[in-house]
């Protein structure tokens, strides 16, 4: 699976690159290779759009939804089986899927990683001619090549981290108040996945780390304005 979706995203990475280097933009800092990680990090993103607002529609769903589960749980805790049929009117009555999140992340993940094994192996899925390869300018600003770990610690690394911690603090707020063991993972993640991040940066590609960080801002902009959005038609209701 990962090799045929590579394939596909390789192609697309290189149609891109093709079409920018008819436009005689490319300067010393800012090569084609890096304009093209960068756009296409965004048509990937488009792609996956659907399924992501699907998922943010789904937290706030849950999010609206946990206190009345609380007070169902407490209730009917010496009775599983009502219980059990309590929350399944409930989630039908406000129409959420329990599965659903899970089950639109599970969709994205074999798409991230063929994108990730792109970037990793950019001859094998991308730009199959190794020479043409080779002789390509690969630089983003600082980054002589973005083939190298970045050289400058507190660059692409940093901004790679700083985002993902936006990024979750933003899905935090936007979830609410929910179960307090659920709350406290989410907060535990919401530090160690920076700090992974960050020092996974430390030593991938610089175009990997770029495309993270791309990712990231979209996808900090895109939870802004479906949390906006979603807040506007539920004040209408």
């Amino acid at each position: 699976m990962t090799a045929f979706l590579g394939n596909i995203l390789g192609s697309l990475l290189k149609f891109v690159y093709d079409m920018l280097s008819n436009t005689g933009v490319e300067t010393e800092y800012l090569s084609y290779y890096a304009m093209a990680i960068i756009i296409t990090t965004v048509i990937f993103k488009l792609l996956l759009l659907p399924v992501n607002l699907s998922q943010t529609k789904s937290s706030k769903k849950m999010a609206e939804i946990q206190p009345l589960m609380k007070e169902i749980q407490v209730k009917y805790k010496n009775d599983p089986q009502t219980q059990q049929k309590k929350l399944q009117d409930l989630y039908k009555e406000h129409d959420y899927k329990p599965a659903g999140g899970c089950l639109v992340l599970l969709l994205q993940m074999p798409i991230i990683f063929a994108f990730f094994a792109v970037l990793r192996e950019p001859v094998k899925y991308a730009f199959t001619d190794p020479a043409a390869y080779e002789a390509m300018n690969k630089s983003f600003f600082w980054i002589a090549n973005l083939e190298n770990p970045d050289p400058v610690i507190w660059g692409l690394p940093l901004l790679a981290a700083l985002t993902t911690y936006f990024q979750s603090a933003i899905m935090a707020k936007a979830q609410g108040n929910g179960d307090p063991q659920a709350q406290a993972m989410q907060k535990n993640m919401m530090y160690f996945m920076p700090i992974m991040i960050f020092i996974s940066a430390r030593g991938f590609a610089g175009g990997l780390a770029l495309y993270w960080l791309v990712g990231n801002i979209f996808t900090i902009i895109q939870q802004l304005i479906s949390t906006r959005s979603l807040g506007k038609v539920k004040e209408e209701k």
